[in-house]
Protein backbone atom coordinates (compact mmCIF):
# COMPACT_ATOMS: atom_id res chain seq x y z
CA UNK A 1 0.00 0.00 0.00
CA UNK A 2 1.36 3.41 -0.99
CA UNK A 3 1.74 6.06 1.73
CA UNK A 4 2.12 9.86 1.77
CA UNK A 5 2.59 12.41 4.57
CA UNK A 6 0.87 15.81 4.55
CA UNK A 7 -0.14 18.65 6.84
CA UNK A 8 -3.84 18.73 5.93
CA UNK A 9 -6.17 16.49 3.97
CA UNK A 10 -9.56 17.79 2.85
CA UNK A 11 -11.99 15.02 1.96
CA UNK A 12 -14.26 16.38 -0.77
CA UNK A 13 -13.64 18.87 -3.57
CA UNK A 14 -16.65 21.11 -3.06
CA UNK A 15 -16.63 24.63 -1.65
CA UNK A 16 -15.96 23.52 1.94
CA UNK A 17 -13.03 21.24 1.11
CA UNK A 18 -11.41 23.66 -1.33
CA UNK A 19 -11.84 26.52 1.11
CA UNK A 20 -10.14 24.52 3.86
CA UNK A 21 -7.29 23.42 1.61
CA UNK A 22 -6.65 26.87 0.16
CA UNK A 23 -6.73 28.57 3.55
CA UNK A 24 -4.37 25.94 4.92
CA UNK A 25 -1.99 26.51 2.01
CA UNK A 26 -2.16 30.26 2.61
CA UNK A 27 -1.02 29.58 6.16
CA UNK A 28 1.94 27.51 5.04
CA UNK A 29 0.53 23.97 5.26
CA UNK A 30 1.00 21.24 2.69
CA UNK A 31 -2.59 20.50 1.69
CA UNK A 32 -4.29 17.93 -0.51
CA UNK A 33 -7.94 17.53 -1.51
CA UNK A 34 -9.23 13.99 -2.08
CA UNK A 35 -12.24 14.09 -4.41
CA UNK A 36 -14.08 10.90 -5.33
CA UNK A 37 -15.33 12.29 -8.66
CA UNK A 38 -13.14 11.17 -11.55
CA UNK A 39 -14.12 13.73 -14.21
CA UNK A 40 -12.27 17.02 -14.62
CA UNK A 41 -15.57 18.77 -13.92
CA UNK A 42 -16.63 16.32 -11.22
CA UNK A 43 -20.21 16.74 -10.06
CA UNK A 44 -21.00 17.96 -6.58
CA UNK A 45 -23.60 20.29 -5.09
CA UNK A 46 -21.24 23.25 -5.40
CA UNK A 47 -21.09 22.67 -9.15
CA UNK A 48 -24.89 23.09 -9.29
CA UNK A 49 -25.29 25.95 -6.83
CA UNK A 50 -27.15 29.13 -7.68
CA UNK A 51 -24.41 30.93 -5.78
CA UNK A 52 -26.35 32.91 -3.18
CA UNK A 53 -24.40 33.67 -0.01
CA UNK A 54 -26.84 34.56 2.75
CA UNK A 55 -27.50 33.79 6.40
CA UNK A 56 -31.05 32.75 7.27
CA UNK A 57 -32.32 34.25 4.00
CA UNK A 58 -31.00 37.65 5.06
CA UNK A 59 -28.12 39.92 4.09
CA UNK A 60 -24.87 38.14 4.95
CA UNK A 61 -23.32 41.56 5.67
CA UNK A 62 -25.93 42.49 8.29
CA UNK A 63 -23.42 42.28 11.14
CA UNK A 64 -22.51 39.69 13.75
CA UNK A 65 -25.27 40.37 16.26
CA UNK A 66 -28.06 40.56 13.68
CA UNK A 67 -26.92 37.30 12.10
CA UNK A 68 -26.59 35.60 15.47
CA UNK A 69 -30.10 36.72 16.41
CA UNK A 70 -31.46 35.28 13.15
CA UNK A 71 -29.74 31.93 13.67
CA UNK A 72 -30.91 31.68 17.27
CA UNK A 73 -34.48 32.54 16.26
CA UNK A 74 -34.76 30.11 13.35
CA UNK A 75 -32.65 27.28 14.75
CA UNK A 76 -33.72 27.32 18.39
CA UNK A 77 -32.95 24.05 20.12
CA UNK A 78 -30.53 22.77 17.48
CA UNK A 79 -27.80 25.39 16.88
CA UNK A 80 -24.74 25.05 19.11
CA UNK A 81 -23.99 28.50 20.57
CA UNK A 82 -20.29 28.38 19.62
CA UNK A 83 -21.04 27.21 16.08
CA UNK A 84 -23.79 29.80 15.60
CA UNK A 85 -21.43 32.54 16.79
CA UNK A 86 -18.65 31.31 14.51
CA UNK A 87 -20.94 31.64 11.49
CA UNK A 88 -22.23 35.06 12.56
CA UNK A 89 -18.76 36.38 13.34
CA UNK A 90 -17.11 35.12 10.17
CA UNK A 91 -19.88 35.52 7.58
CA UNK A 92 -18.65 38.82 6.18
CA UNK A 93 -15.05 37.60 6.30
CA UNK A 94 -16.09 34.55 4.26
CA UNK A 95 -17.36 36.78 1.45
CA UNK A 96 -14.24 38.95 1.59
CA UNK A 97 -12.04 35.86 1.51
CA UNK A 98 -13.79 34.60 -1.60
CA UNK A 99 -13.33 38.01 -3.21
CA UNK A 100 -9.64 37.76 -2.37
CA UNK A 101 -9.58 34.41 -4.16
CA UNK A 102 -10.79 36.13 -7.32
CA UNK A 103 -14.52 35.40 -7.11
CA UNK A 104 -16.94 38.11 -8.21
CA UNK A 105 -20.42 38.87 -6.92
CA UNK A 106 -23.53 40.63 -8.15
CA UNK A 107 -26.90 41.62 -6.73
CA UNK A 108 -29.48 39.28 -8.24
CA UNK A 109 -32.63 41.03 -6.97
CA UNK A 110 -33.89 43.55 -4.45
CA UNK A 111 -34.26 40.86 -1.77
CA UNK A 112 -31.72 41.13 1.07
CA UNK A 113 -30.52 37.54 0.59
CA UNK A 114 -29.74 38.24 -3.08
CA UNK A 115 -27.23 41.01 -2.41
CA UNK A 116 -24.23 38.66 -2.64
CA UNK A 117 -24.59 36.16 -5.48
CA UNK A 118 -21.67 34.57 -7.29
CA UNK A 119 -21.17 35.77 -10.84
CA UNK A 120 -22.10 34.73 -13.41
CA UNK A 121 -25.36 33.78 -11.63
CA UNK A 122 -26.37 30.14 -11.63
CA UNK A 123 -30.12 30.69 -11.58
CA UNK A 124 -31.16 31.92 -15.02
CA UNK A 125 -33.73 29.45 -16.39
CA UNK A 126 -35.65 26.29 -15.48
CA UNK A 127 -33.63 23.12 -15.15
CA UNK A 128 -29.89 22.74 -14.63
CA UNK A 129 -27.73 25.54 -15.97
CA UNK A 130 -24.33 25.28 -14.31
CA UNK A 131 -21.65 25.26 -16.98
CA UNK A 132 -19.55 28.41 -16.77
CA UNK A 133 -21.69 29.77 -13.98
CA UNK A 134 -21.55 30.41 -10.23
CA UNK A 135 -20.38 27.15 -8.67
CA UNK A 136 -18.55 25.92 -11.75
CA UNK A 137 -16.48 29.12 -11.84
CA UNK A 138 -15.84 28.93 -8.09
CA UNK A 139 -14.52 25.37 -8.25
CA UNK A 140 -12.24 26.17 -11.16
CA UNK A 141 -10.89 29.27 -9.43
CA UNK A 142 -10.28 27.60 -6.07
CA UNK A 143 -8.77 24.57 -7.76
CA UNK A 144 -6.35 26.75 -9.72
CA UNK A 145 -5.47 28.73 -6.60
CA UNK A 146 -4.69 25.56 -4.69
CA UNK A 147 -2.34 24.37 -7.43
CA UNK A 148 -0.57 27.75 -7.49
CA UNK A 149 -0.03 27.43 -3.72
CA UNK A 150 1.57 24.04 -4.10
CA UNK A 151 -1.46 22.02 -3.07
CA UNK A 152 -3.11 19.23 -5.03
CA UNK A 153 -6.60 18.09 -5.90
CA UNK A 154 -6.61 14.34 -6.45
CA UNK A 155 -9.63 12.97 -8.30
CA UNK A 156 -11.04 9.43 -8.32
CA UNK A 157 -10.10 9.22 -4.64
CA UNK A 158 -12.64 7.31 -2.55
CA UNK A 159 -11.84 7.74 1.14
CA UNK A 160 -12.55 4.61 3.17
CA UNK A 161 -11.37 4.72 6.78
CA UNK A 162 -9.65 6.94 9.34
CA UNK A 163 -6.12 6.23 10.44
CA UNK A 164 -5.98 6.48 14.21
CA UNK A 165 -3.09 6.63 16.64
CA UNK A 166 -4.73 6.09 19.98
CA UNK A 167 -7.53 8.65 20.07
CA UNK A 168 -5.95 10.97 17.49
CA UNK A 169 -6.74 10.94 13.78
CA UNK A 170 -3.52 10.86 11.78
CA UNK A 171 -4.87 10.41 8.27
CA UNK A 172 -7.12 8.32 6.06
CA UNK A 173 -7.06 5.34 3.79
CA UNK A 174 -8.35 5.84 0.28
CA UNK A 175 -8.65 4.06 -3.03
CA UNK A 176 -6.92 6.23 -5.65
CA UNK A 177 -8.09 5.11 -9.07
CA UNK A 178 -8.79 1.84 -7.29
CA UNK A 179 -5.34 1.53 -5.67
CA UNK A 180 -5.26 1.41 -1.83
CA UNK A 181 -3.31 4.36 -0.41
CA UNK A 182 -2.60 5.73 3.04
CA UNK A 183 -2.45 9.48 3.56
CA UNK A 184 -0.90 10.60 6.83
CA UNK A 185 -1.54 14.15 7.99
CA UNK A 186 -1.58 16.28 11.08
CA UNK A 187 -5.16 17.24 10.26
CA UNK A 188 -8.07 15.77 8.29
CA UNK A 189 -11.06 17.89 7.26
CA UNK A 190 -14.19 15.93 6.28
CA UNK A 191 -16.04 18.02 3.70
CA UNK A 192 -17.76 15.61 1.34
CA UNK A 193 -21.31 16.97 1.63
CA UNK A 194 -24.35 15.45 3.29
CA UNK A 195 -25.86 11.97 3.09
CA UNK A 196 -28.82 12.88 0.89
CA UNK A 197 -27.90 10.34 -1.79
CA UNK A 198 -27.29 7.46 0.63
CA UNK A 199 -30.73 5.88 0.53
CA UNK A 200 -30.04 3.62 3.50
CA UNK A 201 -29.30 6.62 5.73
CA UNK A 202 -32.18 8.68 4.31
CA UNK A 203 -34.52 5.78 5.05
CA UNK A 204 -33.15 5.47 8.59
CA UNK A 205 -33.37 9.14 9.51
CA UNK A 206 -35.63 11.10 7.12
CA UNK A 207 -38.22 9.26 5.03
CA UNK A 208 -39.78 5.80 4.96
CA UNK A 209 -39.52 5.86 1.17
CA UNK A 210 -36.32 7.64 0.09
CA UNK A 211 -36.81 6.41 -3.46
CA UNK A 212 -39.87 8.68 -3.64
CA UNK A 213 -37.87 11.82 -2.91
CA UNK A 214 -36.30 13.63 -5.81
CA UNK A 215 -32.54 14.01 -5.62
CA UNK A 216 -32.35 17.78 -6.13
CA UNK A 217 -28.57 17.53 -6.00
CA UNK A 218 -25.53 16.18 -7.79
CA UNK A 219 -25.90 12.65 -6.41
CA UNK A 220 -22.47 12.80 -4.76
CA UNK A 221 -23.47 13.11 -1.11
CA UNK A 222 -23.31 9.49 -0.01
CA UNK A 223 -22.26 9.96 3.61
CA UNK A 224 -18.68 8.69 3.32
CA UNK A 225 -17.33 11.35 5.67
CA UNK A 226 -20.13 10.74 8.14
CA UNK A 227 -19.37 7.02 8.31
CA UNK A 228 -15.64 7.70 8.63
CA UNK A 229 -16.25 10.13 11.49
CA UNK A 230 -18.42 7.62 13.32
CA UNK A 231 -15.69 5.02 12.92
CA UNK A 232 -13.33 7.50 14.58
CA UNK A 233 -15.74 7.92 17.51
CA UNK A 234 -17.65 11.04 16.45
CA UNK A 235 -21.11 12.04 17.63
CA UNK A 236 -23.84 12.71 15.09
CA UNK A 237 -26.88 14.89 15.58
CA UNK A 238 -29.89 16.49 13.88
CA UNK A 239 -30.11 13.76 11.26
CA UNK A 240 -33.83 14.02 10.55
CA UNK A 241 -33.95 17.27 8.54
CA UNK A 242 -32.82 18.43 5.13
CA UNK A 243 -32.67 21.50 2.97
CA UNK A 244 -34.81 21.19 -0.13
CA UNK A 245 -37.90 22.47 -1.90
CA UNK A 246 -41.31 21.43 -3.17
CA UNK A 247 -41.04 20.35 -6.79
CA UNK A 248 -43.50 19.23 -9.41
CA UNK A 249 -44.25 15.54 -9.15
CA UNK A 250 -42.94 15.36 -12.72
CA UNK A 251 -39.42 16.51 -11.73
CA UNK A 252 -37.98 12.95 -11.60
CA UNK A 253 -38.87 12.44 -15.27
CA UNK A 254 -38.51 15.99 -16.59
CA UNK A 255 -35.10 17.61 -16.15
CA UNK A 256 -36.59 21.03 -16.95
CA UNK A 257 -38.49 20.96 -13.64
CA UNK A 258 -35.52 20.87 -11.27
CA UNK A 259 -33.70 22.40 -9.50
CA UNK A 260 -35.93 25.28 -10.65
CA UNK A 261 -38.75 26.17 -10.65
CA UNK A 262 -39.70 25.17 -7.14
CA UNK A 263 -43.23 25.64 -5.84
CA UNK A 264 -42.68 26.99 -2.34
CA UNK A 265 -44.33 30.37 -2.91
CA UNK A 266 -47.68 29.01 -4.01
CA UNK A 267 -47.65 26.48 -1.17
CA UNK A 268 -46.94 29.23 1.37
CA UNK A 269 -49.81 31.34 0.04
CA UNK A 270 -52.26 28.44 -0.42
CA UNK A 271 -52.61 25.01 1.19
CA UNK A 272 -51.06 21.55 0.89
CA UNK A 273 -53.38 18.55 1.18
CA UNK A 274 -53.09 14.79 1.27
CA UNK A 275 -55.23 12.32 -0.65
CA UNK A 276 -57.94 12.75 2.00
CA UNK A 277 -58.43 16.40 1.00
CA UNK A 278 -57.13 17.68 4.34
CA UNK A 279 -54.14 19.82 5.30
CA UNK A 280 -51.30 18.02 7.07
CA UNK A 281 -48.59 20.66 7.61
CA UNK A 282 -47.98 24.30 8.56
CA UNK A 283 -47.51 25.92 5.16
CA UNK A 284 -46.59 29.21 6.81
CA UNK A 285 -43.21 27.84 7.87
CA UNK A 286 -42.16 27.81 4.22
CA UNK A 287 -41.16 25.44 1.49
CA UNK A 288 -38.16 23.85 3.22
CA UNK A 289 -40.34 22.91 6.18
CA UNK A 290 -43.10 21.70 3.86
CA UNK A 291 -40.66 19.57 1.83
CA UNK A 292 -39.61 17.84 5.06
CA UNK A 293 -43.27 17.27 5.96
CA UNK A 294 -43.98 15.73 2.55
CA UNK A 295 -40.90 13.49 2.82
CA UNK A 296 -42.08 12.12 6.15
CA UNK A 297 -45.49 11.03 4.83
CA UNK A 298 -46.26 7.33 4.57
CA UNK A 299 -46.42 8.02 0.83
CA UNK A 300 -44.24 11.04 -0.08
CA UNK A 301 -45.95 11.22 -3.48
CA UNK A 302 -49.42 11.86 -2.06
CA UNK A 303 -49.29 15.65 -1.51
CA UNK A 304 -50.93 18.35 -3.62
CA UNK A 305 -50.85 22.15 -3.48
CA UNK A 306 -54.27 23.78 -3.87
CA UNK A 307 -54.58 27.45 -4.84
CA UNK A 308 -56.63 29.84 -6.97
CA UNK A 309 -56.20 32.41 -9.71
CA UNK A 310 -55.34 35.19 -7.26
CA UNK A 311 -52.48 33.15 -5.77
CA UNK A 312 -51.30 32.07 -9.19
CA UNK A 313 -51.06 35.68 -10.37
CA UNK A 314 -49.59 36.88 -7.08
CA UNK A 315 -47.35 34.50 -5.14
CA UNK A 316 -47.06 32.34 -8.25
CA UNK A 317 -44.84 35.00 -9.80
CA UNK A 318 -42.46 35.32 -6.83
CA UNK A 319 -38.81 34.44 -7.28
CA UNK A 320 -36.23 34.61 -10.03
CA UNK A 321 -37.65 31.53 -11.79
CA UNK A 322 -41.26 31.48 -10.58
CA UNK A 323 -43.85 28.75 -10.91
CA UNK A 324 -45.89 31.12 -13.07
CA UNK A 325 -45.29 30.75 -15.99
CA UNK A 326 -42.56 28.10 -15.85
CA UNK A 327 -44.48 25.19 -14.30
CA UNK A 328 -47.03 24.80 -17.15
CA UNK A 329 -44.54 26.01 -19.74
CA UNK A 330 -42.21 23.12 -18.86
CA UNK A 331 -45.10 20.59 -18.85
CA UNK A 332 -45.49 20.26 -15.11
CA UNK A 333 -48.83 18.76 -14.05
CA UNK A 334 -51.28 21.49 -13.09
CA UNK A 335 -54.99 20.73 -12.77
CA UNK A 336 -57.53 23.51 -13.38
CA UNK A 337 -61.26 23.53 -12.60
CA UNK A 338 -64.11 26.05 -12.22
CA UNK A 339 -65.05 24.74 -8.76
CA UNK A 340 -63.46 22.97 -5.82
CA UNK A 341 -65.74 19.98 -6.33
CA UNK A 342 -64.59 19.62 -9.93
CA UNK A 343 -60.97 20.07 -8.83
CA UNK A 344 -61.37 17.32 -6.24
CA UNK A 345 -62.59 14.96 -8.92
CA UNK A 346 -59.52 15.70 -11.07
CA UNK A 347 -57.07 14.91 -8.26
CA UNK A 348 -58.99 12.01 -6.75
CA UNK A 349 -59.73 13.66 -3.40
CA UNK A 350 -63.11 13.57 -1.57
CA UNK A 351 -64.97 16.69 -2.73
CA UNK A 352 -66.70 17.27 0.62
CA UNK A 353 -63.40 17.08 2.49
CA UNK A 354 -61.62 19.49 0.15
CA UNK A 355 -64.51 21.97 0.26
CA UNK A 356 -64.60 21.81 4.06
CA UNK A 357 -60.81 22.25 4.28
CA UNK A 358 -60.86 25.32 2.06
CA UNK A 359 -63.93 26.78 3.81
CA UNK A 360 -62.26 26.48 7.23
CA UNK A 361 -59.04 27.93 5.86
CA UNK A 362 -60.78 30.89 4.20
CA UNK A 363 -62.77 31.65 7.36
CA UNK A 364 -59.59 31.64 9.43
CA UNK A 365 -57.82 33.92 6.94
CA UNK A 366 -60.77 36.34 7.02
CA UNK A 367 -60.96 36.31 10.82
CA UNK A 368 -57.21 36.43 11.39
CA UNK A 369 -57.32 33.17 13.36
CA UNK A 370 -55.20 30.90 11.19
CA UNK A 371 -53.21 29.87 14.25
CA UNK A 372 -56.28 27.97 15.45
CA UNK A 373 -56.44 25.74 12.38
CA UNK A 374 -55.52 22.05 12.61
CA UNK A 375 -52.66 21.86 11.98
CA UNK A 376 -51.97 25.48 13.00
CA UNK A 377 -50.81 27.95 10.37
CA UNK A 378 -48.14 30.61 10.95
CA UNK A 379 -46.94 33.51 8.83
CA UNK A 380 -43.15 33.30 9.19
CA UNK A 381 -42.55 32.83 5.46
CA UNK A 382 -45.52 34.69 3.99
CA UNK A 383 -49.15 35.65 4.44
CA UNK A 384 -51.91 33.14 3.64
CA UNK A 385 -54.32 34.06 0.87
CA UNK A 386 -57.98 33.00 0.80
CA UNK A 387 -58.77 30.48 -1.95
CA UNK A 388 -61.94 31.78 -3.59
CA UNK A 389 -61.11 33.21 -7.03
CA UNK A 390 -61.81 30.74 -9.85
CA UNK A 391 -60.38 28.98 -11.67
CA UNK A 392 -58.99 26.73 -8.94
CA UNK A 393 -55.71 24.87 -9.34
CA UNK A 394 -54.00 21.80 -7.93
CA UNK A 395 -50.48 20.65 -8.60
CA UNK A 396 -49.14 17.38 -7.15
CA UNK A 397 -45.69 17.72 -5.63
CA UNK A 398 -42.69 15.76 -4.47
CA UNK A 399 -39.99 16.65 -1.96
CA UNK A 400 -36.75 17.71 -3.62
CA UNK A 401 -33.83 16.97 -1.26
CA UNK A 402 -30.73 19.14 -1.80
CA UNK A 403 -28.57 18.45 1.24
CA UNK A 404 -29.04 16.99 4.70
CA UNK A 405 -28.87 19.42 7.63
CA UNK A 406 -27.62 17.02 10.26
CA UNK A 407 -24.42 15.07 10.55
CA UNK A 408 -21.06 15.16 12.31
CA UNK A 409 -20.99 17.12 15.57
CA UNK A 410 -18.46 19.97 15.47
CA UNK A 411 -17.59 22.95 17.65
CA UNK A 412 -16.94 26.57 16.72
CA UNK A 413 -13.46 25.66 15.42
CA UNK A 414 -14.96 22.90 13.22
CA UNK A 415 -13.32 20.22 15.38
CA UNK A 416 -15.15 16.89 15.32
CA UNK A 417 -16.67 16.03 18.69
CA UNK A 418 -17.27 12.80 20.54
CA UNK A 419 -20.57 12.09 22.33
CA UNK A 420 -19.04 13.54 25.53
CA UNK A 421 -18.35 16.83 23.67
CA UNK A 422 -14.57 16.40 23.66
CA UNK A 423 -12.71 17.00 20.41
CA UNK A 424 -11.07 14.24 18.40
CA UNK A 425 -7.54 15.50 17.87
CA UNK A 426 -6.62 15.96 14.24
CA UNK A 427 -10.15 15.58 12.89
CA UNK A 428 -12.31 18.41 11.56
CA UNK A 429 -15.47 18.65 9.48
CA UNK A 430 -16.93 21.42 7.34
CA UNK A 431 -19.99 22.15 5.25
CA UNK A 432 -23.00 19.93 4.70
CA UNK A 433 -21.53 16.86 6.36
CA UNK A 434 -21.86 18.63 9.73
CA UNK A 435 -24.72 18.95 12.21
CA UNK A 436 -25.46 21.25 15.09
CA UNK A 437 -26.48 24.38 13.20
CA UNK A 438 -29.50 23.87 10.93
CA UNK A 439 -32.71 21.89 11.33
CA UNK A 440 -34.74 21.50 14.47
CA UNK A 441 -38.51 21.63 14.94
CA UNK A 442 -38.94 24.53 12.50
CA UNK A 443 -36.32 23.19 10.03
CA UNK A 444 -34.21 26.32 10.44
CA UNK A 445 -32.17 27.03 7.32
CA UNK A 446 -28.96 29.05 7.73
CA UNK A 447 -27.41 28.71 4.27
CA UNK A 448 -25.26 26.00 2.75
CA UNK A 449 -22.62 28.18 1.10
CA UNK A 450 -22.09 30.46 4.10
CA UNK A 451 -21.86 27.49 6.46
CA UNK A 452 -19.40 25.74 4.15
CA UNK A 453 -17.00 28.65 3.69
CA UNK A 454 -17.01 29.62 7.37
CA UNK A 455 -16.43 26.10 8.68
CA UNK A 456 -13.80 25.47 6.01
CA UNK A 457 -11.91 28.59 7.11
CA UNK A 458 -12.28 27.72 10.79
CA UNK A 459 -11.00 24.18 10.30
CA UNK A 460 -7.91 25.25 8.35
CA UNK A 461 -7.08 28.08 10.71
CA UNK A 462 -7.36 25.98 13.84
CA UNK A 463 -5.30 23.23 12.23
CA UNK A 464 -2.62 25.80 11.39
CA UNK A 465 -2.67 27.34 14.85
CA UNK A 466 -3.81 30.68 13.43
CA UNK A 467 -5.97 32.94 15.56
CA UNK A 468 -8.28 35.54 14.11
CA UNK A 469 -7.36 39.12 15.04
CA UNK A 470 -9.86 40.95 17.21
CA UNK A 471 -10.52 43.40 14.39
CA UNK A 472 -9.94 43.42 10.66
CA UNK A 473 -9.54 40.53 8.27
CA UNK A 474 -6.72 38.27 7.22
Amino acid sequence: MRSEKLDLIAVGGGIAGLTAANRAAQLGLKAVVLEKGAAEKYLCNTRYTGGTLHVCMGDIMAGEQALLNAIERLCAGIARPDLARAVARNAERAVRWLQGEGLKFLRASGSPHHRWVLAPPGRTRPGLDWKGRAGDVLLRRLGDNLAERGGRLIRDARVRHPLMEGERCIGVTADIVGAPTEYHARSVVLADGGFQSALDLVREYISPHPEKLHQRNAGSGTGDGLRLAQEAGAAILGMDRFYGHLLSIDAPTNERLWPYPYLDSIATAGIIIGRDGKRFTDEGLGGVYAANSVASLADPLSATIVFDQAIWEGAGRNGLIPANPHLPRESGTMHEAPSLAALAELIGAPAAALEATVAAYNAAVDAGTIGSLTPPRRTYKGAPVAIRTPPFYATPVCAGITYTMGGIAIDGHARVLRPDDTAIDGLYAAGATTGGLEGGAAVGYVGGLAKSVVTGLCAAEHAAGWRQPSAGHS
